[in-house]
């Protein structure tokens, strides 16, 4: 279906429908690629304006509505993705890719007098109309083209693309691609694989021992990183995806801040600014890790380089800022980008398994909480209109339109010379508008004060304006998470449909519920801040020193015939709709009825245990 335009628009002239058609392809068939099955997942799950994606392309003055069809011909002919659709019967998620040899789409033409005061912004205003709506992947063409003309002459193509078939890097190569043929240039052969030669890639013995790789280095991170970046009390609510407004930064002072940051510490500017982001995310979150996703790692060979599909899977860095000074902090950096980008093509299906199964063990829900995305060295502007250079502007934060956010905080960086563009989505009940602006500004000050020496890493909040969050004395670090007891208890609380509940800190004397000795090995750290985070709620001792803390949570269940594995199941199936700060307690302790003192953790204990156990860890 395509999309005309928003619906408060007035077309002085109705429009119509082209039917183009195309031939000369190839017709193929063959499994799905990694990048299309994790597309096609969040296809059939999430809202269509949330996963579909857009574009705008500008046309020349002088061409004509036939060369622009012909071009848009063209580019079907040359690239397979475009002619893909994804047969699967109903309930069922696809299997396998068709690529037709020949075939027919639509392009609905808006006619205009004249276009209004900001044609740029109105065009994408039609290409975002047209994200609405459920692309149907068995029989739909991947994508819904709209042409604007003034007086039958075109001015800009308005498209909305099936995910499952291109992200943002494709965009970009049809944009220029598009741009060249109008132009009357021929285009080069294509050097990147196709989608269905890239999936025997990945079905390939090197090819599985990749994906299982990244399977493994993806398990250790969610089993040892944060699983909420934004632990804090005015984190993020309960099952809800919040609307956040576009932030823009465009400053040229930034630009010159990253060149020099990178001239004097001898790396990359993309390694700095990656490093810059992660050290105010941490700092920002009072964590002492960043764990990030970068949607747009995964184009770094030749052989996926050009290629017009979708290769959307997240590289996830998991960033230690425990180091004295920032010039360390990018040196760490370099590999630990490198390793997650080496770590980025998987099987989606199986991953999401593993996050089930490890978080199930861990009594957590893993957040995909923060997003950067760098496509400043994309080879032509992505997302139309909204990248484009406006002036020079030394430094500049202007507000754009709200869109939901399934994530906590999320940036795209489209240029970063000669000035630093970066917009950013930041969730509003973490970031009021001003924190939102003090955020980007604080990365550019970051950067310039990286330019003229090398920063301290514990004068972020002097040096950047950017204070980190704060939590009550009740917050505890345990299992490298930020947790709420009063938080576990609430929702503890409702999962045993309202016993009588305490939640406290308490040492592990004999190590993990889980049988082992509480750290993975690979970080050096037992999980902890350094802090014997053991303080009962009531603000009473309840640690040896040294002793890992855990949560232990005591359940008065009266007559009910309660178990400590049936209040975990039920905990754990609230968890991932909890408010901030939500970690399942290692320890279950039942009894009858609760103390006269129902605030005071050695009340509890005084009281007979009739059962207690853990609903966590690897038995489960």
């Amino acid at each position: 279906m395509n999309s005309p335009a928003p619906e408060d628009t007035v077309h002085p002239i109705p429009p119509h429908t082209l039917t183009v058609a195309y031939t000369g392809g190839e017709e193929r068939r063959g499994p799905i690629t990694m990048g299309q099955a994790n597309m096609i997942r969040c296809i059939l799950r999430d809202d269509p304006t949330h996963i579909n994606i857009h574009d705008v392309w500008p046309v020349p003055g002088g061409v004509t509505v036939e060369a622009v069809t012909d071009a848009l011909r063209a580019l079907a002919v040359r690239h397979e993705g475009l002619r893909t659709t994804f047969p699967h019967p109903p309930g069922a998620a696809p299997v396998d890719q068709v690529v037709a040899a020949e075939g027919t789409f639509t392009v609905t033409v808006l006619d205009h007098t004249e276009l209004p005061d900001d044609p740029a912004g109105y065009a994408e205003s039609v290409a975002r109309a047209a994200r609405a709506g459920r692309f149907a992947l068995g029989r739909e063409f991947p994508m819904r083209i709209t042409l604007l003309t003034v007086a039958g002459q075109p001015a800009y193509v308005a498209l909305a693309f099936s995910h499952a078939v291109a992200d943002g890097s494709a965009m970009a190569i049809l944009r220029e691609e598009f741009t060249e043929l109008l132009a009357g240039k021929e285009l080069p052969d294509l050097a990147s694989l196709p989608p269905v030669d890239l999936a025997a890639v990945e079905a390939s013995p090197a090819g599985l021992r990749k994906s299982e790789a990244s399977l493994r280095y993806w398990e250790r991170i969610i089993r040892i990183g944060p699983q909420e970046m934004f632990a804090e009390p005015r984190g993020r609510r309960p099952g809800t995806d919040e609307e956040a407004r576009q932030l823009t930064l465009r400053s040229r002072r930034g630009g010159r801040a990253l060149a020099g940051a990178a001239r004097r510490t001898g790396h990359p500017e993309a390694t700095v600014l990656m490093a810059a982001w992660c050290a105010l995310v941490a700092h920002r979150a009072g964590q002492d890790s960043c764990v990030t996703a970068v949607p747009s790692a995964n184009r770094f060979h030749a052989r996926v380089a050009r290629s017009v599909t979708t290769t959307s899977q997240d590289a996830l860095l998991h960033l230690d800022v425990r180091v004295e000074t920032f010039d360390a902090l990018v040196a760490r950096t370099w590999g630990a980008v490198l390793n997650a980008y080496r770590h980025s093509q998987f099987d989606s299906v199986r991953l999401w398994e593993m996050i089930g199964r490890v978080t199930a063990e861990r009594g957590s829900h893993f957040g995909r909480d923060v997003v950067f995305n760098d496509v400043s060295a994309l080879p032509a502007p992505l997302l139309g209109t909204e990248a484009e250079d406006r002036g020079g502007a030394e430094h500049e934060l202007t507000w754009g339109p709200p869109q939901a956010l399934p994530t906590r905080l999320l940036a795209f960086t489209y240029r970063t010379a000669p000035q630093l563009h970066i917009s950013l989505w930041a969730a509003p009940s973490l970031f009021a508008p001003e924190e939102a602006e003090g955020f980007l500004s604080g990365l550019v000050l970051l950067l310039e004060a990286t330019a003229a020496g090398d920063v301290p890493m514990d004068a972020l909040t002097e040096v950047t304006g950017v204070r980190p969050a704060e939590r009550g004395p009740d917050w505890l670090r345990l299992d490298g998470c930020w947790v709420s007891p009063d938080a576990v208890r609430e929702t503890l609380g409702r999962a045993v449909d309202g016993l009588p509940v305490h939640v406290t800190g308490e040492p592990e004397p004999y190590g993990t519920a889980d049988g082992t000795d509480g750290t993975d090995g690979t970080d050096g750290t037992d999980g902890t801040d350094g802090t014997e985070a053991t303080a009962d709620t009531d603000g009473t001792a309840s640690g040896t020193p040294g002793a890992e803390p855990h949560l232990t949570a005591y359940i008065a269940r009266g007559d009910t015939p309660l178990t400590p594995e049936e209040a975990h199941r039920a905990l754990m199936a609230l968890i991932p709709a909890a408010g901030s700060g939500v970690l399942a307690p290692r320890r279950y302790v039942l009894v009858t009825d609760p103390p006269a003192d129902p605030d005071r953790s050695d009340a509890w204990r005084r009281l007979k245990t009739i059962e207690e156990g853990t609903g966590r860890g690897r038995q489960v």
